[in-house]
């Protein structure tokens, strides 16, 4: 991998995160986490959360644009 392609993939990733960080902030994202599936046991003394749905899909987003990402670079 050359060093202009490394660096458009270091910018690539610095955008994505600036893109997230600017979602979660205006509360676009605020499902994430409370999908059904998701599972949430509130006791008196004891919270118990396991967001298996939200990582599911955070997995198969992820894998999609790794995927995309090796067939361009």
């Amino acid at each position: 991998m050359s060093s202009r392609a490394s660096g458009l993939l270091v910018i690539a990733i610095g955008l994505a995160v600036v893109l997230v960080g600017v979602l979660i902030w205006s509360g676009a994202l605020s499902w994430f986490g409370r999908l059904p599936g998701d599972v949430r046991v509130e006791r008196e003394h004891v919270r118990f959360y396991f967001p298996i749905t939200s990582m599911i899909l955070l997995s198969v987003v992820l894998s999609l644009l790794l995927s995309l990402l090796r067939r361009f670079f």
